[in-house]
């Protein structure tokens, strides 16, 4: 049985996000916005994905993969925690950076004060306490979802991809917890309007 700690990032990415300009330039990128996989990527660790950037900065990028739901319930990953007990919670995986480590992704009107910020009401990070809060007391519109690993670019790696053609940039969808993770990448795809479509 795996067992995994929720963390959260200790490291601090500098410089502020650049105002978006294209969903294709790299410029575009920020902290909060969806990176939507070309089709034509084929990378078997980003085919298909959609990627929430939760750093961003003049030291590289991280996310995490949005719509790749495991096979694992989160009670199985995290066995110690009873609210999950009989939950059909999945865990996600992330990225292919530090899959040992457990992020929580949470839409919360009361954050933990450890927790950052990412977009509007959304927080990356916590503990296991945060989390079994989250399920005994939450509020109607709080949300969350756990990530093994995540997804990381050194500098000027992401952009170079992006001139590549291998990712477009979307703004922030707000339903994000209640969007179903298997249609994600085809309805930000539809969301990118023509002509400037991503490329095949």
């Amino acid at each position: 049985m795996i067992r995994m700690l929720l963390v959260i990032l200790l490291t601090v990415l500098g410089g502020a996000p650049a105002e978006a300009e294209s969903e294709f330039s790299p410029s575009s990128v920020a902290k909060g916005v969806f990176l939507v996989a070309s089709p034509s990527l084929n990378d078997p660790n980003f085919r298909e994905t959609v990627v929430l950037v939760i750093e961003h900065g003049a030291e590289g990028t991280l996310g995490l993969i949005l719509n790749r739901a495991t096979s694992m319930l989160l009670s199985e990953a995290l066995p110690g925690i009873a609210a999950l007990d009989g939950t059909t919670h999945r865990l996600f995986a992330g990225g292919p950076v530090q899959s040992s480590v457990m992020l929580l992704l949470s839409r919360l009107k009361d954050p933990d004060p450890d927790m950052r910020a990412v977009f509007d009401s959304v927080y990356v990070g916590g503990t296991p306490k945060v989390l079994e809060q989250i399920l005994t007391k939450a509020a109607p519109s709080d949300r969350f979802r756990a990530f093994a690993g995540y997804a990381g670019w050194g500098p000027g790696q992401l952009g170079h991809e992006m001139l590549q053609g291998a990712w477009a940039v979307l703004a922030p969808e707000s339903q994000l917890f209640e969007t179903d993770p298997s249609t994600l990448w085809a309805d930000s795809l539809a969301r990118l309007q023509a002509p400037r479509v991503i490329s095949n």
